[in-house]
């Protein structure tokens, strides 16, 4: 079983449930070394001064805040510890909201909340939390403390478990003003043909289906490179071109997914 992030309870009224926080999602990404292609030696990381040109300890770094006029303000350790979050063991649940008035756009990281402890108490509640939750099909909001950082988290029922997603706050997803498509609104035709390309397209979600094909291809390249084959870079795809008909296009997909 893989260790916990972090341990706590999740309360909500005067019920505390201990709980403890893994990650659900683990990072399958290959990771590479920075080198001197020279000699192959490990590239290293320093911090300098760019005033004295020296290089400078991690303890004597300070924090500062530029502003809009190019001055600035400089914090203390103190400073920044007096508004830092204050560090509980507890998710502290606000609000039941249903499922379906959460935007996804809203959510980031997910995690698995486990109940702790050997007696059966605790148990008991976080199972009974699971059921009540299950049966309203509602989801917790709240908020709690991981490391340094504050953060707004749903809670829901899945597989039996709760799953807590951290989330972002409304005023950190960027409008859309200035990046919103132009263009005239198409006709009734065009978007009837449209919607019975996305019909023809259409399938039960299968998440297995989807694979990393870059994270693949990688792997063949290092076991190739292993063995001590050359890897030669194939020749760029062309780009496809903006269909001249729009009709057209949607018409002759249509025939291809019938045929």
């Amino acid at each position: 079983m893989p260790r916990s992030l972090w341990t706590g309870s999740l309360s909500f009224g005067l019920v505390n449930v201990p709980v403890g926080l893994y990650s659900a999602a683990r990072d399958q990404d290959l990771h590479f070394r920075q080198l001197h292609e020279k000699d192959g030696a490990r590239i290293e990381t320093r911090r300098f001064c760019s005033k004295e040109d020296e290089e400078v300890a991690y303890e004597d770094i300070g924090h500062g805040y530029e502003l809009d006029s190019g001055r600035q303000v400089v914090l203390t350790d103190a400073e920044l510890e007096a508004v830092a979050p204050r560090r509980t063991r507890t998710i502290e649940i606000e609000s039941f909201v249903a499922a379906e008035e959460i935007d996804p756009i809203l959510y980031d990281h997910p995690y698995w909340l486990v109940a702790t402890g050997d007696s059966e108490g605790p148990k008991r509640a976080y199972r009974l939390l699971v059921e009540a939750m299950a049966d309203s099909d509602q989801v917790a909001l709240g908020r709690f403390v991981l490391r340094t950082k504050e953060y707004l988290v749903a809670v829901r029922v899945r597989d039996g478990l709760l799953a807590l997603t951290t989330m972002a706050f409304a005023d950190e997803i960027r409008p859309t003003t200035g990046i919103a498509p132009g263009g005239r609104k198409p006709g009734k035709k065009a978007v009837d043909q449209a919607v019975r390309l996305i019909e023809a397209l259409s399938d039960d979600f299968d998440p297995n289906a989807y694979k990393d094909e870059y994270r693949a291809r990688l792997r063949n390249v290092i076991k190739a490179k292993e063995k001590g084959g050359t890897i030669d870079a194939p020749e760029p795809d062309d780009e496809p071109a903006p269909a001249p008909d729009l009709m057209e296009a949607l018409r002759k997909s249509l025939a291809e997914m019938k045929g």
